[in-house]
């Protein structure tokens, strides 16, 4: 309770500045695990501090993440022991635990990463880095992609932002396929995306997009697993990808539709 979640009027109060969350589809909208006693959109957004989550309760992993980034006021914590936890908002099935990481070398890949939401008061601050910590703002990521390109990517991210003293919003998902493997009766992602809303020092909102994603299908997920590549891509070809409706948003992409 209490969670400020993301905000849509996080670069100000005027409406050319807000940056919504993504849209889902009427089919994904039957998809999204629910709140219990919640009604429309509020019924499947999960709340935490600075940051919100959409669970795909029929993959059990988020459609997408959203975080509220200050560069001006992050703090940088000690790095704490944390628990992974389940989310008791939403039903127990409709969340991947640690059953589907266990004795593997698929790392529990945070979407909103454990930093980003760490600003502010230093109460605040130190609850949304707990709250990084569960299941529903995690998805199943091969630790050779976790621990290399993703981190290189959200470590040039958090660094401009906070030497340039910036504001962001970013969104954060998979890219789901009815092609994914099924391993441990989940469906792991073969893709995972970003799309960063930036408010620049011109008080300008600018958007990029980001794909990273493995090069071959995955073979053994205890053993193997295939290169990993970075790409640079638009806004309107991860809506084409995951089927979201960032709104707006795409006007802001200088790459357009490419």
């Amino acid at each position: 309770e209490g969670r400020q979640g993301y905000k849509e009027d996080f670069f100000g109060e005027s409406h050319e500045l807000y940056v919504p969350l993504p849209q889902l589809t009427a089919s994904q909208q039957v998809d999204a695990a629910k709140i219990s006693g919640r009604s429309r959109e509020n019924s499947y957004v999960l709340d935490y501090m600075h940051f919100s989550s959409v669970i795909n309760g029929k993959r059990k992993i988020p459609f997408f993440t959203a975080v509220n980034i200050d560069g001006k006021t992050l703090i940088s914590p000690r790095r704490r022991r944390t628990r992974w936890q389940i989310d008791p908002r939403i039903d127990r099935e409709h969340q991947a635990g640690n059953e589907l990481y266990r004795h593997n070398r698929l790392d529990r890949g945070h979407l909103v990463r454990r930093l980003d939401p760490v600003w502010g008061k230093r109460k605040e601050a130190m609850q949304a880095e707990e709250d990084t910590f569960h299941y529903t703002n995690s998805a199943p990521q091969h630790e050779l992609l976790n621990q290399r390109d993703w981190v290189d990517l959200e470590d040039y991210l958090l660094d401009a932002l906070a030497e340039h003293h910036l504001k962001a919003s970013v969104f954060t998902g998979p890219v789901f396929q009815s092609s994914d493997r099924i391993y441990r009766d989940v469906p792991i992602p073969e893709a995972f995306w970003k799309v960063v809303a930036l408010m620049s020092e011109d008080k300008e909102i600018q958007a990029t997009a980001y794909l990273l994603g493995q090069a071959a299908f995955l073979t053994d997920i205890e053993f193997a697993f295939g290169d990993f590549k970075t790409f640079r891509t638009s806004v309107a070809r991860i809506e084409e990808m995951t089927e979201l409706d960032f709104g707006e948003l795409k006007q802001h992409d200088r790459r357009g539709a490419v």
